[in-house]
């Protein structure tokens, strides 16, 4: 594919600038969707345009479906991770079929589980938004959202929820997060200079660190389910998990869950939270105070009233769906998809791809298209729903944040309906202002997944 004239040694990592997505936009312009460059000396397709997008994420998935090997995953990605793991083959395969099978189980809405938790969530989010509102007037969202997502996550993997004075469970749930946006910060360039591993430098060592918390703490929690796991009583996904793993019907084969491959697909799982999603949610809603009262009024007009919103909600609620849906758009705040690797020589847009070839997917190019969206950096819900207010599904089946195929989030159907209950129970009881010397701000803090600046919030309650 052609590409822009590369630098010995770093090659075009000095051209990609705070924003790299923005800058595979500009190349796309001069080489179109299929583009080559050079990161270090590592040679990288990057991909742009909806229909490409497809190519390599649906309709010729198998061979677009491993990961590269690379030094800011390289801690996530033994052979026992899905999300990161580098190779792709029928043992990968089985393993995602039992994880998505455990999280259905206690996900889908027939269950009650994870609906249970969210709503009790929601509630405790209500309550403790007008304590901090009444103690400091103004504040900011980010610690006690943290802690609001982490429980659940908590609650479906471990059966467990934490008070919000634990300091333990507070301390770690703030730094695996903050940690995590270091560690993404930028394009690594210990991902593509391989002598940069060694230097002390944060960014470098910043997924190991990362990684050291998250996975102590989902350590401690899934052996604690060994010496409390009982057959006939499944309290949550780790003991599902366990359950498949004693399950003697998968073929007769070696168990393809050993204790460290249960930790690691709760570790997936988990990572599945939406962190950042809410972020940007109350952002967008203090900042866009008329549709936020659209919102109040189509929750009161499908006569929810004072019951606490379910998921079957969702279907009747068409606006909110639509707010939600343009804050996954316009924010794009997965705005690249984790790295591809080509299992195998192929060809994509008529360009030979050989194998182990590393290709970057622009979903923020995707989701801001003008070919796709009219006026596609106005923040407008409205264009998902036709001339009846109704939905366009077919319209929101083109906003990529989750991904697409065989590789796509493990966790998508949980974090559409956590957002949708927390997001109604708010706006439910609650008014949310933006203070009236805050510049709100909508520029990003870049990474893997991005974060809005901070900004403090105050709330009233609704009479």
């Amino acid at each position: 594919p052609p590409g822009p004239w590369s630098l010995p040694i770093v090659g075009n990592l000095l051209q990609l600038g705070e924003y790299p997505h923005l800058s595979f936009i500009q190349m796309r312009k001069k080489y179109g969707d299929v583009s080559l460059l050079k990161l270090g000396m590592v040679p990288v397709v990057v991909v742009n345009g909806l229909e490409m997008a497809k190519q390599v994420l649906l309709r010729d998935e198998e061979s677009f479906a491993g990961r590269p090997k690379m030094h800011t995953f390289s801690f996530f990605a033994d052979e026992k991770r899905l999300t990161f793991s580098v190779e792709y083959g029928e043992s990968w395969k089985l393993h995602k079929k039992i994880a998505s099978k455990a999280l259905r189980s206690f996900s889908k809405s027939e269950a009650k589980l994870l609906e249970e938790h969210v709503c009790a969530e929601a509630s405790a989010l209500v309550k403790r938004f007008l304590e901090l509102s009444s103690a400091k007037g103004a504040f900011e969202p980010t610690s006690i959202t943290t802690c609001i997502v982490a429980n659940v996550v908590c609650a479906l993997c471990f059966g467990k929820r934490y008070e919000y004075n634990d300091e333990e469970f507070l301390i770690s749930m703030l730094r695996i997060n903050t940690d995590f946006l270091k560690a993404t910060s930028i394009i690594n360039p210990a991902d593509f200079m391989p002598w940069f591993r060694y230097l002390p430098i944060p960014i470098v060592k910043a997924a190991q660190g990362f990684y050291e918390v998250l996975n102590n703490f989902i350590a401690q929690r899934v052996e604690e389910h060994y010496t409390t796991y009982d057959k006939n009583h499944l309290r949550d996904i780790t003991d599902a998990l366990i359950s498949l793993r004693n399950d003697k019907r998968l073929g007769g084969k070696a168990p393809v869950l050993s204790n460290d491959k249960i930790i690691t697909t709760v570790n997936d799982i988990f990572g599945a939270g939406s962190f950042n999603m809410l972020f940007w949610i109350f952002l967008y809603l203090v900042k866009n105070p008329d549709i936020q009262t659209k919102i109040q009024e189509e929750i009161e007009d499908e006569k929810i009233g004072l019951r606490s919103p379910r998921f079957d909600d969702r279907k009747d609620l068409h606006y909110t769906e639509a707010f939600i849906s343009e804050v996954l758009r316009h924010t794009s705040f997965i705005p690249l998809t984790i790295p591809y690797r080509a299992t195998k020589e192929t060809f994509l847009s008529g360009y030979l791809i050989p194998k182990d070839t590393c290709i970057f997917v622009n979903m923020y190019q995707v989701n801001h298209d003008e070919t796709l969206w009219e006026n596609a950096d106005l923040f407008r819900p409205e264009r998902f729903l036709n001339e009846n207010g109704e939905l366009n599904k077919g319209l929101i089946e083109k906003v990529l944040v989750f991904g697409m195929g065989i590789r796509k989030c493990l966790g998508e159907d949980v974090a559409w309906n956590e957002i949708f209950i927390i997001l109604t129970n708010i706006l439910q009881q609650l008014r949310l202002q933006k203070c009236l010397e805050d510049q709100l701000d909508l520029t990003p803090k870049y990474g893997l997944s991005m974060k809005p600046k901070p900004y403090q919030i105050q709330v009233a309650l609704r009479t």
